[in-house]
């Protein structure tokens, strides 16, 4: 088993870990150590009957006058004891062997978890990937026409992103981004979903949400900024949202806020919070 939970991952993987998994961990070492209490004091039982059969048998072995050795009341506490002793330890065997299995089968699952959460996960980020993305829209779209439920896609693009990684350098450029994704995952709901596209480009999936609520997720995610060689830089960005329509394809939904996102783009309203000039 990793040591120190989830040592085995390093850097920005680390982000895109399951939360459940140091959780999921501790609970089974919790486990473990309470079967080895009780199993501590079932065999402290066990030996303390022992000792009383024998106390209670000694009077008898003492009233026989003979070789201790020799007694029958002796031998069969004798064998009783070693019983106990002979039981005690394939307990113990089987249970160390139960233990390793239940820690490989514990282990093997969790790194499945991990690694399909890692390939559905932009490590950078933390937020959801692309792939990730494609599949849950399809899901969501289906949905919301299935039962007649609001849904709205938000893209997200970051301004002069260029300009950042040519002037500070790409270390400079991934900071702004983790800057943004983290008010992006603050600014949304619990069930709202975030996405990194790939490169500056984001999405933002609202289910049970119009575009009338959009500009109220924009004014929590005013004035981002990420600290860069000791400065403090803004990070501004383009934004196109769109409604889903009844028997609109995920393509069509998706498409219909980038043509919103590029003519916010274009009109260079970098912060402007009107549905009638950035929505579809």
């Amino acid at each position: 088993m990793p040591k120190e939970g989830s040592n085995w991952l390093h850097g920005q993987e680390q982000r895109a870990l399951s939360p459940r998994f140091e959780e999921y961990i501790e609970h089974l070492r919790a486990l473990q150590r309470r079967e080895w209490w009780t199993w501590g004091v079932t065999m402290f039982v066990l030996l303390l009957l022992t000792s009383a059969v024998a106390s209670l048998a000694l009077p008898e072995m003492i009233a026989e006058h003979s070789m201790l050795l020799g007694s029958p009341v002796f031998q069969s506490v004798s064998g009783l004891t070693l019983l106990i002793f002979l039981l005690g330890g394939y307990l113990t065997y089987e249970k160390i062997l139960i233990n390793r299995l239940r820690i490989d089968l514990a282990e093997g699952q969790s790194h499945s978890a991990i690694w399909r959460d890692l390939a559905l996960v932009d490590s950078l980020t933390g937020l959801f990937n692309r792939r990730f993305a494609e599949r849950q829209m399809k899901a969501e779209v289906a949905r919301a026409q299935r039962k007649n439920y609001q849904l709205t896609v938000v893209l997200f693009d970051l301004n002069d992103f260029k300009q950042i990684n040519d002037r500070f350098g790409h270390g400079a450029g991934d900071t702004a981004l983790r800057a943004f994704a983290e008010r992006l995952t603050k600014a949304s709901r619990q069930g709202d979903i975030a996405v990194r596209l790939g490169g500056d480009e984001f999405m933002l999936l609202l289910p049970e949400c119009d575009a009338a609520q959009v500009p109220l997720l924009l004014n929590r995610m005013e004035k981002i900024e990420a600290e860069i060689n000791g400065r403090i830089i803004p990070v501004t960005f383009a934004v196109g949202w769109a409604d889903c329509q009844k028997g609109q394809r995920p393509q069509d939904l998706l498409d219909e806020a980038d043509k919103a996102l590029y003519l916010h783009k274009q009109t260079g309203k970098k912060q402007d919070r009107s549905p009638e000039t950035v929505s579809r």
